[in-house]
């Protein structure tokens, strides 16, 4: 009986055990089935029928090739919308793509007092090593940071030539950072002052290869300015700005703005610098100039807070008054006005003193006119001198008694605003200084005001005609690269740069010609320049390319020797290599002993062995075209 109930009691159990299993076994599938039905609807709904899906349990497989990364992970998503996404298992491949996109290569170069950094994305076939060691040339001794990291692709256009450029261009920027792109080079950099900024800004675009787009961003610090000056005019020929001065650009701009609705036209400039004596100089100047218009005319002058206010001859003094009232309850504190109502001139009587000193476009400077002593007359003469050339001034002003008190004082301010003209001219009376002339400074109208204004005071009437003319701008006017090269032609002619026989030593004919080349290259300024070297065939091959690369570098030394920025030129001993005539014959030997002018241009060649990554091939014409009915440009002897 009690085996019996045992019995009965496990088969119980057992029973039991198996409908569970059974009763499991079918939720599972229900489960199963539920899950890969849902995903393959959420599939074919976003038509992703490439996807295939299968499950075990409660993981759910996706199988199948998605086109690319984006669709496969659209699959993922949408099977994690039906299921949790812990149970999606993705077994799902992508198709390889024939050609992968090149990825943008770029180069972010940093250079300050600290080294240099270097950080971007290169080509592989990019010479890094090469690079960074011409940074390393500059970082002098202090470690280069490299930070680049290469692609297998090839460069893109624009890419070495660019490279190249920035990798030139760094030597000059002390402090800077230099972005390079395909075609594309952005310089941000301070300079040492504006008159810097202009010569590094003209160098760094002559140097441009011509299918790259170069930004430059260049600034300076700001100039102390002493006094602070503004002088405006309202006459019969329009508004005009002698002197403007701001210390900010939005003060800058309200000046500007305030001088268009008084009448002014055309493009003007307001320097920025340091000095400004009070922070409201823009109110005041604005205040001033609105004034001044309202006069219908006259002069404003500021010196520092002092403020001169000169209204035309004739103008009503009823209204006078009420303007300068209320320009005067209008400024900000500090500034103090001093307005003046010019009455109606006397007629001026016949021998109204007058001095005059004219410079010429040769730089002879003559002084003419009344002196009150004679030592006012030989201290015009020393100060003239010194200014100028001293055997270029010639004396003709006549010594008379009675000149005002401020006579010489006047007389020297005018000589001095005369020195910053190319040429021109200064007239000065009692009652006015008179200065004209053409300069190749755009500043020059400023400086001029400047000077006379703290020479002789705000109350000084002074009239300024100077004229801009870029040629004689000693930065605007340099040549181009390409002029200069054709001036080296023209130098040479038919000389030659002559050496002793079988040596590397200038022969002594060859100084003038030698100093005249020096003279027309310091004008071109940094410029590359390659000096080569050439032989005949006479002597063996490795002591003539020996004795051409030492006859160049004697070249190169004498421009040195003679202050020619000889930074970016390079000197190669071609030797016997570059026949431009027979070397059979005594006169084609003659030919071929020549040294050459090159200007290299930034055309890189892929496969030059032994080529400087950073160097440009040389595309340039020679001195002297050997097709041309001309000879080279210079020569050596060799005395083989």
């Amino acid at each position: 009986m009690r085996l019996s109930s045992l019995f009965i009691t496990g088969g119980i159990f057992l029973a039991a055990g198996g409908l569970s299993l059974v009763t499991a076994n079918f939720a599972a599938r229900a489960v199963e089935r539920a899950s890969l039905s849902g995903v393959l609807s959420e599939l074919d709904t976003d038509g992703l029928t490439w996807a295939e899906v299968d499950t075990n349990g409660l993981q759910v497989f996706l199988f199948g090739t998605a086109p690319d990364e984006a669709t496969r992970f659209q699959a993922l998503s949408a099977a994690g919308r039906v299921v949790d996404a812990s149970r999606v298992i993705d077994q799902m491949l992508v198709v390889e793509p024939e050609d992968h996109a090149p990825p943008s290569f770029s180069v972010e170069i940093l250079r300050n007092d600290a080294g240099v950094s270097v950080i971007g994305l290169v080509p592989v076939e990019t010479d890094r090593a090469a690079l960074i060691e011409r940074f390393a040339k500059l970082a002098d001794g202090v470690e280069v940071s490299d930070l680049l990291e290469t692609a297998d692709f090839p460069a893109p256009d624009g890419w070495t030539e660019a490279l190249d450029y920035a990798a030139t261009a760094l030597r000059d920027l002390p402090r800077s950072k230099v972005s390079v792109e395909p075609g594309r080079v952005s310089i941000k950099a301070m300079t040492e002052s504006p008159e810097a900024r202009s010569r590094l800004e003209t160098a760094l675009t002559r140097r441009k290869p011509e299918d790259m787009r170069l930004a430059l961003d260049l600034t300076a610090p700001r100039p102390v300015i002493s006094p602070f000056t503004l002088r405006f005019s309202i006459d019969d020929g329009g508004a005009r700005f002698d002197a403007c001065s701001a210390d900010t650009e939005e003060a800058r701009d309200r000046i500007l703005r305030a001088a268009g609705n008084a009448g002014l036209e055309g493009k003007s400039t307001c320097r920025l610098g340091l000095g400004v004596p009070s922070r409201r100089w823009a109110d005041a100047a604005e205040i001033s100039i609105a004034k001044l218009a309202e006069l219908g005319g006259g002069t404003l002058t500021f010196s520092n807070a002092d403020i001169s206010l000169v209204a035309p001859e004739g103008t009503n003094q009823a209204r006078f008054d009420r303007i300068v009232g209320e320009l005067d309850a209008a400024l900000p504190d500090l500034f103090a006005l001093n307005a003046v109502l010019p009455k109606a001139p006397k007629e001026a009587p016949e021998g109204t003193p007058e001095f005059v000193a004219i410079l010429n476009p040769e730089g002879g400077v003559q002084l003419r006119g009344r002196l009150g002593s004679e030592q006012a007359r030989s201290t015009a003469d020393s100060y003239a001198r010194a200014l100028f050339s001293s055997g270029a001034v010639y004396t003709a002003a006549r010594v008379t008694e009675g000149m005002p008190s401020d006579w010489s004082v006047r007389t020297l301010a005018g000589m001095e605003a005369l020195a910053l003209l190319a040429h021109g001219s200064v007239t000065v009376t009692p009652d006015m200084l008179t200065i004209s002339g053409k300069t190749g400074n755009a500043d020059a109208s400023t400086m001029i005001a400047d000077l006379l204004v703290s020479k002789l005071g705000e109350t000084t009437a002074f009239d300024i005609d100077v004229e801009y003319i870029e040629a004689l701008d000693p930065i605007a006017a340099l040549p181009t690269p390409e002029e200069c090269e054709a001036k080296i032609v023209q130098i040479i002619g038919n000389r030659k740069i002559t050496f002793e026989p079988g040596s590397a030593k200038l022969d002594a004919s060859a100084k003038g010609l030698m100093d005249e080349l020096a003279d027309m290259l310091k004008q071109c300024g940094d410029i590359p320049l390659e000096i080569g070297g050439h032989t005949d065939s006479q002597g063996r091959e490795i002591m003539n390319e020996e004795l051409s690369r030492d006859r160049a570098q004697a070249v190169l030394d004498a421009l040195r020797s003679r202050r020619v920025p000889v930074r970016s030129y390079s000197v190669k001993g071609y030797g016997e290599a570059l026949p431009i005539a027979d070397n059979d014959t005594e006169e084609g030997r003659e030919a071929n002993r020549r040294i050459e002018f090159k200007l290299l241009k930034p055309v890189a060649e892929e496969g030059e062995e032994g080529k400087d990554p950073g160097d440009s091939d040389p595309v340039a014409a020679d001195a002297a075209d050997p097709d041309a009915a001309k000879p080279p440009a210079g020569e050596g002897t060799v005395d083989e």
